[in-house]
C-alpha cells in the first residue's frame, strides 16, 4: 500500500465524470487499498478515486472514531434521499477550508463490493453526508458549489466556536 497524492480545487481531473469498473483485477484492488491509506493519513472520512487522480467509480468511507471499519463502494448509486441536514463540510481536495452545505439526512445506496457483490447500505448524519459527497465526485462535482455563504479556513471556523 501507499500513500497518494490528492488532487486538489483547480485540478480539472475533479471535474470530471469517472467511468464504471468492469471487473475487479490487482490493478483495481492496489487502487482501493491506497486509496484507504491516503484517506487515513489526511486524516478524512471518504475519499473518491478521481481524488487520486483515476476515473473510476470507486468512493472508500470511514466515519468510525477509530478509523478501522471501511466502506468501499465500487459503482455506486443513491436509490432514496430523505430529509435535510445542514453542517459544516471539508473536502480533502480543497484542504483548510471548509465551508456550511446543505445535504439529505438519510441516503441509501446500491454499489459493488471489493469483491464485486452488490450491497445496499444506508446511513443518516455523518455517514449520509459523506455518501453524497463522494458520489458527487465520480461525477465532476465539487462540493465549494453548494456551499451557502462563503469557504472559511478551518481555523476561523475552530476560533468562532471558542
Amino acid at each position: 500500500m501507499s500513500v497518494r497524492k490528492i488532487r486538489v480545487l483547480g485540478d480539472e481531473i475533479l471535474g470530471k465524470v469517472s467511468k464504471p469498473v468492469k471487473e475487479m483485477n490487482e490493478k483495481t484492488g492496489k487502487l482501493i487499498e491506497d486509496m484507504l491509506e491516503t484517506m487515513y493519513d489526511a486524516g478524512g472520512v471518504g475519499l473518491a478515486a478521481v481524488q487520486v487522480g483515476v476515473l473510476k467509480r470507486i468512493v472508500v468511507i470511514d466515519v468510525t472514531e477509530e478509523a478501522n471499519n471501511p466502506i468501499i463502494l465500487i459503482n455506486p448509486s443513491i436509490t432514496k434521499a430523505e430529509g435535510e441536514q445542514t453542517g459544516s463540510e471539508g473536502c480533502l481536495s480543497v484542504p483548510g477550508k471548509s465551508g456550511e452545505v446543505t445535504r439529505p439526512e438519510y441516503i441509501e445506496v446500491e454499489a459493488l463490493d471489493e469483491n464485486m457483490e452488490p450491497v445496499k447500505l444506508s446511513g443518516n448524519g455523518l455517514l449520509a453526508r459523506a455518501f453524497a459527497h463522494e458520489l458527487d465526485h465520480l461525477d465532476g462535482k465539487m462540493y465549494v458549489d453548494l456551499v451557502e455563504g462563503r469557504l472559511y479556513d478551518v481555523n476561523e471556523e475552530e476560533q468562532e466556536d471558542e
